[in-house]
């Protein structure tokens, strides 16, 4: 699925699924229920681990084994698992518009063709790079700076990346009632700097691999061995020096160093020898009188390349990343080399998915509302959208409690943080209103160009909204997204509907292992506003300090002691957990099994919760919870993720939370001497 440009300003996080059918309420002793299961599947444990010693293991070992990896997938289990039958869902829908008898609307029109186009291979493969060809012959003329940057600008107007760096019309983060234009640091082909600058062997492996995949891109183009590797010679050193100047993951996570607005004089006193002026006009960008540079040392750095590296060197640096960021849309030849280095070599995945797949993924990410439609009026009933209303409401009075109860908060922050949970804005399924794509054309002549048009109709969506109010009903998410966020500068918490179904949710089970599930999931997000970024933001969604002095120091505190527990965590090899990388997630997940817990017990009304399937009401809460986690991930993506995401692995999002938990030491029995065991006084708890 392609990222919109904005999501970078979002807290995602990749969770578990959810159904809706099912409601519970805290004042559980008013509903008569029927009988229900556990919801628990003993079939998936391995019984021989001690739930002490690793409850990850314990409950998921035996599914693991049988369920390995497949071909086509860096990592798998319940998650991408979910995903997988999604695409296999909005198949079945976009095919079944090609067999409808009726007339198709506008939107249904544009989906047919826009798949049926991905999916002609035949045509793909007679035209290779052809559509490209006129862009090629526009890079080949640039003869001074200027011209470099007027070619930019009219590449991402038509809906093809130029790299050097990223640029969007978003929420201004001190001034949520406001859009304003933000510009990135980017421009590498590389998932990070590190990648460039390491010196370890992994780096200088995944570098000489990239080097030999920009050649084999470049003789693809029809460029002769020599100059192919002249060519990505030339790219590398480009892109090294933007990496030099590039901030760390760590770094980038820090909103407040991130916000650095300046007026078009200031922007033109930083880069001269970038002429903004010129590049708002080609992109049609209205009126453009300041802009939030992100990292200020990054465009610095651009600027200084403009001058010092010769157009030449810029001609091969752009024909590179318009063929990088187009190969998966063109010939079986640029696919396949582009997966081998992106897919099987960087990740370790052993087969590429098959072309009905990547071209749904391509759907879902550039008509993702006009799909999300048919979707959920195929798989998602408005009383599931209800039902979800109200467990979300259950959350947020357990956490309203939680909040109260924190003596470490002084009664002035306490205000402001119980101000600020009063107003987060749950987003449930699907949007209030649709997108409206009626200026987005959709031919048969091209996948790329259709590609194209819809980055371009996205592009000038999102550079109109500069001078408007903001729309806050706006997703940054496509209805059928296995997925969930948080977003700072709205102070919302959003489900689509894709992520919201079996088989996270069992609508049979009883209330434990549901809680331990989907509670966890709600209780992650509306942490997400109380974590250490997203605190920074008030209700209003207004990056702004609203903590005493004392209070903010006694939260740095506590997340220190939780950053040294994930930086002692070493999933494969030499390499551990980055505890500040991932604190965000971390903080999130703990307080999400915390605050579902107390829900659930509050739920009890003072009542036990029954025995059923040889488990208690709290083991099975738990065991819910870690079954979510079940999968299992390739080493090379594990790598990319620990240096990369800001997740900690699944394996240890199970782990270290519930070593935290007093709870959890109570159901299962847990002493000294196991391997989960940490001492009462080390134990953390934040919300």
């Amino acid at each position: 699925m392609m990222i919109r440009q904005n999501w970078h300003r979002l807290i995602p996080c990749v969770l578990l699924g959810l159904v809706m059918n099912w409601a519970v309420s805290l004042r559980a002793d008013t509903i008569e229920k029927p009988q229900l299961k556990s919801g628990i599947d003993r079939d998936t444990f391995d019984s021989s681990v001690k739930p002490g010693d690793d409850f990850f293991q314990y409950v998921n070992g035996q599914w693991i084994k049988e369920n390995p990896i497949p071909a086509e997938y860096s990592r798998w289990g319940a998650f991408p698992k979910l995903h997988d039958d999604n695409l296999t869902h909005l198949r079945e829908i976009v095919e079944g518009l090609s067999n409808q008898t009726t007339p198709l609307d506008a939107d249904s029109r544009k989906l047919r063709d826009f798949y049926q186009t991905a999916m002609d291979e035949k045509q793909l493969n007679d035209q290779e790079a052809k559509p490209l060809a006129d862009t090629f012959e526009s890079i080949s003329k640039i003869k001074s700076t200027d011209e470099l940057i007027s070619l930019i600008g009219q590449l991402r107007a038509s809906g093809l990346s130029a790299g050097l760096f990223g640029f969007s019309a978003d929420q201004d983060e001190k001034h949520s009632s406001q859009y304003t234009i933000v510009l990135w640091q980017g421009g590498l082909g590389l998932p990070d700097r590190s990648y460039y600058l390491d010196t370890t062997d992994d780096s200088k492996r995944i570098r000489d691999q990239y080097r030999q995949h920009i050649e084999n891109m470049f003789k693809l183009l029809g460029d002769s061995p020599e100059a192919a590797k002249a060519a990505a010679d030339t790219v590398l050193r480009i892109e090294t020096q933007l990496a030099e100047a590039s901030r760390t993951p760590v770094q980038l996570r820090d909103r407040e160093a991130q916000y650095n607005k300046m007026t078009s004089a200031e922007l033109a006193e930083l880069t001269p020898n970038l002429d903004w002026s010129a590049f708002w006009k080609l992109v049609n960008a209205p009126a453009v009188t300041e802009a939030v540079v992100g990292q200020p040392e990054f465009f610095k750095r651009v600027n200084e390349l403009l001058k010092s590296t010769p157009i030449a060197d810029w001609q091969t640096y752009l024909r590179w990343h318009v063929i990088h960021s187009a190969a998966p849309y063109l010939s079986d030849d640029f696919v396949n080399e582009n997966f081998h280095f992106y897919g099987a070599q960087l990740r370790g995945i052993k087969q590429l998915q098959p072309r009905w797949k990547r071209a749904i993924g391509t759907l879902d990410g550039q008509m993702g509302e006009a799909l999300g439609r048919l979707y959920v009026q195929k798989y998602f009933p408005p009383q599931a959208k209800q039902r979800m209303d109200e467990l979300v409401k259950n959350l947020m009075l357990a956490y309203k409690e939680r909040i109260e109860s924190r003596d470490w908060m002084s009664p002035e922050t306490k205000q402001e943080a119980l101000a600020k949970l009063a107003a987060v804005r749950p987003k449930i399924g699907y949007p209030n209103k649709w997108r409206d794509y009626t200026a987005l054309e959709i031919g048969t002549d091209s996948y790329l160009q259709n590609v194209m048009r819809a980055d371009a109709f996205d592009m000038q969506y999102r550079l109109a909204r500069l001078h408007k109010p903001v729309d806050r009903d706006e997703w940054s998410m496509s209805p059928p997204t296995v997925n969930a966020y948080y977003n700072p500068n709205l102070n919302e918490i959003v489900f689509p509907a894709g992520i919201l179904q079996p088989p996270f949710f069992d609508m049979t089970a009883d209330d434990a292992v549901n809680y331990g599930g989907i509670g966890a999931v709600i209780g992650h997000e509306i942490t997400h506003g109380f974590d250490d970024q997203g605190s920074r933001s008030d209700a209003d969604g207004n990056l702004r300090n609203w903590w005493t002095a004392d209070d903010r120091a006694h939260f740095t505190a506590k997340t220190d002691k939780l950053v040294k527990q994930y930086n002692e965590c070493n999933p494969i090899e030499d390499l551990h957990i980055n505890g500040l990388l991932t604190l965000g997630e971390n903080l999130a997940d703990l307080g999400g099994v915390t605050i579902s817990y107390a829900a659930y017990q509050k739920s009890l009304n003072g009542k036990p919760a029954p025995v059923i399937d040889g488990f208690t009401g709290p083991q099975r809460f738990f065991i819910g919870y870690a079954q979510v986690w079940r999968g299992s991930q390739r080493d090379a993506d594990l790598k990319v993720m620990l240096r990369t995401n800001p997740h900690s692995p699944e394996h240890f999002r199970t782990l270290v939370p519930l070593s935290n938990v007093p709870a959890f030491y109570e159901a299962f029995d847990i002493q000294p001497g196991q391997k989960m065991y940490r001492p009462p006084e080390q134990r953390l708890e934040v919300w």
